[in-house]
C-alpha cells in the first residue's frame, strides 16, 4: 500500500476505532474481547480497503465488517465468556465509579439481546442515522423504528434486573 492508503487507513482507525470498539463491547460484554475484535475488524479493513467501491458510506462498510466479525466470533465460540457483575463491589467511593458500573451494566444488558437487536441498539448509541442503520441491517426504516422501540423496552427490563444486584 502506498503512503496515501496508509494515511487513509490511519484516519479511518482514528475516526471509527472507538465506535467499533463500543459496538464490539455491546456484542461481547467484555472489554478484552471487544479490544481483540476491534483489532480483527481493522485488520480486515486494512486488507480490504483497496476493494471498497464506494457503493455505500465508508462508515456503513466498516460497521458491516464489524458486525460480521462479531457474529462470526459469537457463533464460533464454544465457551461464551461473560462479565460476572455479581462479583462487582457493591459500594463505590466516587460518582465516576458508579457511572462506570452503570456503563458495564448497560453493556452486559446489551450483550443479552438477540444478535440483530444488539446491532441496532449499538448503532443507535453510536448516533448512526436511521437510514444508515436501516441500510446496515437491511430492514426498512419504518420497521427499524418499531424494532428500536421494542429493543428499548427489553433493554429496560434487563438493565433493571442488573441494577437491583
Amino acid at each position: 500500500m502506498n503512503q496515501n492508503q496508509e494515511q487513509q487507513f490511519k484516519d479511518l482507525y482514528q475516526k471509527f476505532g472507538p465506535k467499533v470498539q463500543r459496538l464490539c463491547l455491546g456484542y461481547t460484554g467484555n472489554t478484552m474481547e471487544a479490544e481483540d475484535l476491534l483489532q480483527e475488524v481493522f485488520v480486515k479493513v486494512w486488507q480490504n480497503l483497496h476493494t471498497f467501491r464506494g457503493d455505500s458510506q465508508v462508515s456503513t462498510w466498516i460497521y458491516r465488517i464489524a458486525v460480521n466479525t462479531c457474529l462470526y466470533q459469537i457463533r464460533s465460540s464454544k465457551n461464551k465468556k461473560s462479565v460476572d457483575l455479581e462479583k462487582a463491589p457493591a459500594l463505590f467511593e466516587s460518582e465516576s465509579d458508579n457511572k462506570e458500573l452503570q456503563i458495564q451494566i448497560l453493556h452486559k444488558a446489551i450483550s443479552e439481546l438477540k444478535e440483530s437487536d444488539r446491532l441496532i441498539i449499538t448503532l443507535l448509541l453510536e448516533e448512526v442515522s436511521y437510514p444508515d442503520i436501516a441500510q446496515i441491517t437491511e430492514i426498512s426504516e419504518a420497521n427499524l423504528r418499531v424494532k428500536i422501540h421494542r429493543i428499548k423496552q427489553q433493554l429496560s427490563i434487563i438493565y433493571a434486573k442488573y441494577e437491583r444486584l
